[in-house]
């Protein structure tokens, strides 16, 4: 928990590519993971090329082993490439110390997982408030936060309930909130359906084309087209690289 309290002091700022503009919220450029399993290298990314813009609602789709995965680790700056530019908010983060990753996952990324990754033992509200508590939020301030991100989520009635006296659907959106509550300035969902039916799966895609339509930047990873069809532009990536033409933004 230190780490996210003392940060590096930032290196000066490099200059930002041509491509980049004060729209654009997320920029890769030429990036590429390579893992070292011992005898054999994994190229897992091949030089990708994408922007996003700021309020955009994206996804990155493709099939299992095509890199969507680690893509998803570098924009999340779970993982950093191993070669290429990755901006964020107008910060060059791909040459950042664990420090600073830290830094830039408490206050700028919110994370949807498919498995939920709620704390058993703690209430919906505490669950919320656990990113707040990383970045030194007071008492008061993280109550009041996290119960205005359960209101978006429809789940403020149930503030005092633990994860394992809601549904599956319900689960997933205190992650929600709970990636919310940092008014990041980037969500990433990794398969937020994949653990639900596709009803409750489908509710869960409305949230976030509701959050969508108030501005929020939301990338999400799914291997199911019906999903992907449902977001404003889709990413398509096959054996780490970018196959459709969609990677860079044609918005102005």
């Amino acid at each position: 928990m230190s780490a996210i309290f003392n940060y590096d002091t930032p290196a000066a700022e490099a200059p930002r590519p041509v491509a980049v503009t004060d729209k654009a919220l997320i920029q890769l450029d030429e990036v590429t993971k390579t893992y070292d399993s011992g005898e054999n290298e994994v190229q897992a990314l091949r030089g990708v090329d994408v922007a996003i813009n700021r309020g955009e609602f994206v996804s990155v789709i493709g099939p299992s082993g095509s890199g969507k995965s680690t893509l998803m680790h570098i924009l999340g700056c779970l993982d950093t490439p191993s070669s290429g530019k990755y901006w964020l908010d107008g910060e060059d983060v791909a040459e950042m110390s664990s420090k600073q990753l830290a830094r830039i996952r408490n206050q700028k990324i919110g994370f949807v997982f498919q498995t939920f990754n709620l704390l058993p033992r703690a209430t919906i509200l505490k669950n919320v408030e656990l990113p707040l508590l990383y970045a030194g939020i007071s008492t008061s301030d993280r109550r009041e936060q996290a119960m205005e991100a359960l209101k978006r989520v429809g789940l403020d009635k149930r503030s005092k309930h633990r994860p394992n006296e809601l549904s599956g659907g319900q689960r997933q959106r205190v992650a929600i909130a709970r990636a919310l509550v940092n008014n990041p300035s980037l969500i990433l969902a990794d398969e937020p359906t994949g653990n639900l039916d596709s009803k409750t799966g489908s509710d869960i895609i409305r949230i976030f084309e509701d959050l969508a339509a108030a501005d929020e930047t939301i990338v999400l990873v799914t291997h199911d087209p019906s999903i992907a069809a449902r977001t404003q532009r889709r990413i398509t990536i096959v054996d780490g690289k970018i196959v459709d033409g969609e990677g860079l933004s044609t918005e102005d």
